[in-house]
């Protein structure tokens, strides 16, 4: 499984955690413990869990870690567009941020599928 840091998806949703944080810096205070909280929580538990499957003890352990992140992306996803059907969000970010989402899930699935792949052999 090796360094996290290696993975392109990695590095894609690093990207991502820090658009997102500076994306809701802008968004009402009223939504500190609710919208933004949750986005970041969100946003930050795809590359999380990528490193954290990293450093299990087998492939299968990786895939399920990465599945995890595969959620949050998921998540993510609906609460860009939830903060985007509230106003926060101008439509042009939102259609750019859920681009680089669907980018990092394609690129999930497709590391789950070559894991999986490597697995049968």
């Amino acid at each position: 499984m090796g360094n996290y840091k290696n993975y392109k998806v990695w590095e894609k949703s690093h990207e991502l955690v820090l658009n997102v944080y500076t994306l809701t810096n802008t968004f009402p205070k009223s939504e500190q413990y609710n919208l933004i909280s949750q986005m970041n929580r969100a946003c930050v538990s795809i590359p999380t869990n990528i490193a954290e499957g990293c450093g299990r003890e087998t492939q299968k352990e990786f895939i399920r870690f990465l599945y995890f992140a595969s959620g949050s992306a998921h998540e993510l996803d609906y609460l860009l567009l939830l903060a985007s059907d509230l106003g926060y969000i101008e439509s042009e970010t939102s259609k750019d941020i859920i681009s680089e989402i669907d980018e990092i899930k394609k690129m999930l699935a497709s590391l789950i599928n070559t894991i999986k792949s490597s697995l049968k052999t």
